[in-house]
C-alpha cells in the first residue's frame, strides 16, 4: 500500500485512469489499492476528491463498452472466454445469467462490488440487447458507486491505512510468500475440483450420433432440455421431442420427467 501511495503522489490521477481502466478490461491490475490511496491523499488535500471520482468512472467506460459490444456480436462465446479464467466456465456463465434473471439489468449497477461479475456483466447486458444509453446510464451509475466508496473509504480510514502499509512493510518477503502461497493452494485445489467433476460427466456421457441412433430404433429416451430461458432463445437450435425444463424450474415442474424411460440431459 506505501508504494502505491508513494506512486500516486508522483503521478497522481494518471495512474488511478490506467489502474481502473486496465481492471475494467480485464486485465490482472487491482485498482482498489488505487482508489484508497486516492481516497486517503484526497483527504490530505493532496488531490480532488471530485477529480478523482470523475476520472474513476471515465476510466471504467472504454472496457465496460468493449466487452458491451463484444458480448452483442459474439455473445455465449465472449462469456465463456472470460470465465475460462474461473477453472469453472460453465458454472461462471450460468451464475452470471440468474444474476440477470434475478436482479434485471439493474445488477449492473452492483456489479463492481462483486468479485468476477465486474467483467461479465458487460458482455451479458450485451448479449441480452439492453439498450446502448440504458447500458452507459446504469454502468456509470455502477462505476460511481464503486469508486465512491472505496475513495470515501480512503478518506476516512487514511490514518488506519498507513498502519496497515506500515504492517505490510515489515513482513516483507514473508507477506509475499504467505499470499503466493495461499494463492497457489487456492488453483490447485479449484484444478483438482474442476478434473473430478470432469472424469464424473464423462462416466455418463452419451455422444450425439448413439442418441439419433436410439431415437431412429425407436428406443427413444426422454431428453431434457436444461438451457436457461435466455440460452434457449438465443441460440435458437432445439432438439426435437426434447422437454424444455431450465434448472430453476426442475423442483415445480419435476413431475414431467418420465420415470418409465432413460434420461438425457442437454445442456451447453
Amino acid at each position: 500500500m506505501s508504494e502505491a501511495l508513494h506512486f500516486l503522489l508522483r503521478h497522481g490521477y494518471a495512474v488511478l485512469f490506467a489502474a481502473v481502466c486496465a481492471e475494467q478490461a480485464g486485465f490482472p491490475v487491482p485498482a482498489l489499492p488505487f482508489l484508497l490511496g486516492m481516497g486517503a491523499l484526497a483527504g490530505e488535500g493532496r488531490f480532488g476528491f471530485g477529480m478523482a471520482l470523475g476520472i474513476a468512472v471515465l476510466a471504467s467506460l472504454p472496457g465496460d463498452w468493449l466487452w458491451y459490444e463484444l458480448g452483442r456480436l459474439r455473445g455465449y462465446t465472449v462469456l465463456r472466454v472470460i470465465c475460462r479464467i474461473a477453472l469453472e466456465a460453465e458454472t461462471c456463465v450460468k451464475r452470471t445469467e440468474n444474476t440477470f434473471l434475478r436482479h434485471g439489468t439493474g445488477a449492473l449497477v452492483l456489479a463492481k462490488f462483486v468479485p468476477g461479475f465486474s467483467t461479465v456483466a458487460p458482455p451479458m447486458a450485451g448479449m441480452l440487447r439492453m439498450p446502448r444509453l440504458r447500458f452507459l446510464a446504469l454502468d456509470s451509475a455502477g462505476a460511481a458507486l464503486w469508486a465512491g466508496a472505496y475513495l470515501l473509504t480512503g478518506l476516512l480510514f487514511r490514518r488506519q491505512l498507513g498502519q496497515v502499509a506500515a504492517l505490510a512493510a515489515g513482513m516483507g518477503s514473508w507477506l509475499a510468500a504467505l499470499l503466493a502461497g495461499s494463492l497457489g493452494f487456492y488453483l490447485g485445489w479449484k484444478w483438482f475440483e474442476r478434473r473430478r467433476f470432469v472424469r464424473l460427466l464423462a462416466s455418463g456421457r452419451m455422444a450425439p450420433e448413439e442418441l439419433l441412433r436410439r431415437i431412429e430404433s425407436g428406443d427413444s429416451p426422454a431428453i431434457l432440455d436444461l438451457r436457461h430461458w435466455v440460452e434457449y432463445e438465443r441460440d435458437g437450435g432445439h432438439v426435437p421431442g426434447a422437454i424444455h425444463l431450465p434448472p430453476e424450474e426442475l423442483r415445480q415442474r419435476q413431475q414431467e420427467i418420465p420415470r418409465d424411460r432413460d434420461v438425457v440431459l442437454y445442456c451447453t
